[in-house]
């Protein structure tokens, strides 16, 4: 039985509109957002790949896989925090993105970490 306090991974997202990128009359829709990771588990854990899921507001799925992110792979000791910006862009001015970083504790175990669903949209769109 593992102890499940071990491998605990908080991340807080902050999604931003760009409208410089964006181009409405083209439904380009261009997003950044800022992810904060934390370590508040007990044992250090290294984000090995995401797999994100894209939703716009017209129901089209786009899934992403990768390996790290933005070209890294970070090591977080218990306590540790690491932030990094992307983006993605929309045929919609709204959607959402979700997903799961692929996390690898010290010990060898691994485990998601849950990105938890967050909304993109263009200031205004939601009422």
């Amino acid at each position: 039985m593992t102890d499940p306090d071990k491998y605990q991974i908080e991340i807080i997202p902050t999604p931003q509109f760009i409208p410089e990128q964006s181009d409405p009359e083209e439904n380009r829709y261009v997003f950044a957002y800022t992810i904060s990771i934390r370590n508040t588990g007990s044992v250090p854990a290294q984000l090995v790949s995401r797999h994100w899921i894209i939703t716009d507001a017209n129901n089209q799925v786009q899934e992403v896989r990768g390996l790290g992110v933005i070209g890294k792979q970070p090591l977080l000791q218990p306590g540790e925090r690491f932030e990094y910006t992307s983006g993605s862009s929309l045929t919609t001015p709204v959607g959402t993105m979700r997903g799961t970083y692929q996390m690898v504790a010290e010990d060898g175990t691994h485990f998601n970490a849950e990105i938890p669903e967050f909304v993109l949209a263009i200031p205004r769109a939601l009422h």
